[in-house]
């Protein structure tokens, strides 16, 4: 088992999948949006687990159809306390470092493009910087992967310009930080102009890996 299986944890947040997608309202039906965001977790959690780079993975959300997902997946299914991203993920996080993990991947479930070699790329990050934050930027400005040390070093910031917020706090808390870029990480699937993107592209659709 390599160092970075061993200490590092995929952490999954996931709204309840007939509220997620609210900004696809225009371009697709309640039905259309709860169906997309139920492949778009069952395929991060495919990816996860053929990535074979993390010691677990955690999903947290207040979705029972999510929570039980994830426990299909050999995932640890967390039920979330409150209904706000970022106290989810800290909710996560400190499950994890009481569970004996020592940095988490915090990773939403909306990167249609995801593959194993994109996670085992950020484990590859992890092992070399352990101590550091590694920060992936969406194409907006906001986080798209987060690398932490556990205990959290400062609080998380999800949200709109993040990726510079989450860059701000890490520095302050006196962590080492590296911004990088992936093109299958830096692509979410928020926006009508993002899913006909993604649509014109099959190839890059959402598969088994």
């Amino acid at each position: 088992m390599t160092p970075s299986r061993m200490n590092l944890w995929l952490i999954v947040p996931v709204k309840p999948f007939h509220e997620a997608k609210s900004r696809l309202t225009g371009a697709l039906s309640t039905e259309e949006r709860t169906l997309l965001s139920a492949r778009l977790l069952e395929h991060t959690l495919l990816v996860a687990a053929a990535a074979q780079s993390f010691a677990r993975t955690v999903v947290v959300s207040r979705d029972p159809a999510a929570l039980s997902m994830a426990a299909r997946s050999n995932a640890l299914p967390l039920k979330e306390k409150g209904g706000e991203l970022n106290a989810a993920l800290t909710q996560a996080c400190h499950f994890a470092a009481a569970s004996g993990a020592e940095a988490a991947l915090l990773l939403p479930s909306d990167l249609p493009k995801l593959q194993p070699d994109d996670l085992r790329w950020l484990a590859e990050q992890f092992r070399h910087h352990p101590a550091s934050v590694v920060i992936v930027p969406s194409r907006d400005g906001g986080t798209n992967a987060l690398v932490t040390p556990l205990p959290l070093p400062f609080t998380l910031a999800f949200g709109a310009r993040s990726s510079q917020a989450h860059q701000r706090r890490a520095l302050a808390a006196g962590c080492e930080v590296y911004i990088v870029q992936r093109p299958a990480l830096g692509f979410d699937l928020d926006t009508p102009c993002d899913l006909s993107e993604w649509l014109r592209a099959p190839s890059e659709r959402i598969k088994s890996p």
